[in-house]
């Protein structure tokens, strides 16, 4: 009986569509199996580890962080650390200036006692004789931790070169 529903399909498809149904060819051997194309692969998303990779490249191109980072300092005099240190602080805060704003978590005088109530809890880390629970009304604040109120950086490239290797032609 499929033959008879196969022919009726396959006679009103060439008359009205003017081609055989790929199941029907494919059934008699008409036709090879049709391979099944593989959807393309889902574009790369930018995820966290994008931005990180970011603005190290931004430290690195506008202050030589990386590089600064990557030196062996032992064999230098401190004096020649202390110059070098002055001058990548200098540039890396102006980067840092320039593509965000940042904020105190707890914007209070570090060494003075603190409370914990409305801070969010994701943002402390409590230290010394931590309660069972994990938090505390309140403690001496020894940092004030930071958030980023602001992050505006530039469109990434295709690749994850923090900065290109510079060859100088002579």
């Amino acid at each position: 009986m499929s033959r008879i529903s196969y022919a009726f399909r396959a006679f009103f498809s060439i008359l009205f569509g003017g081609a055989l149904p790929a199941d029907i060819a494919q059934a008699f051997g008409y036709s090879k199996a049709m391979p099944v194309k593989a959807p393309p692969p889902p574009k790369p998303q930018a995820g966290p580890s994008a931005g990180a990779v970011q603005i190290l490249g931004i430290l690195q191109r506008e202050a030589r962080l990386i590089d600064f980072l990557m030196e062996d300092i032992a064999p230098f005099a401190d004096d020649q650390i202390g110059a070098a240190v002055r001058d990548v602080h200098a540039q890396s805060r102006l980067a840092l200036d320039r593509y965000m704003r940042l904020q105190p978590v707890i914007d209070g005088v570090e060494g003075t006692f603190t409370k914990t109530e409305g801070v969010d809890k994701a943002a402390l880390k409590f230290i010394g004789k931590v309660p069972p629970s994990g938090t505390a009304p309140g403690g001496v604040l020894r940092h004030k931790g930071w958030k980023a109120e602001k992050v505006d950086l530039p469109p990434t490239g295709p690749n994850d070169v923090l900065a290109p290797a510079e060859i100088e032609i002579e």
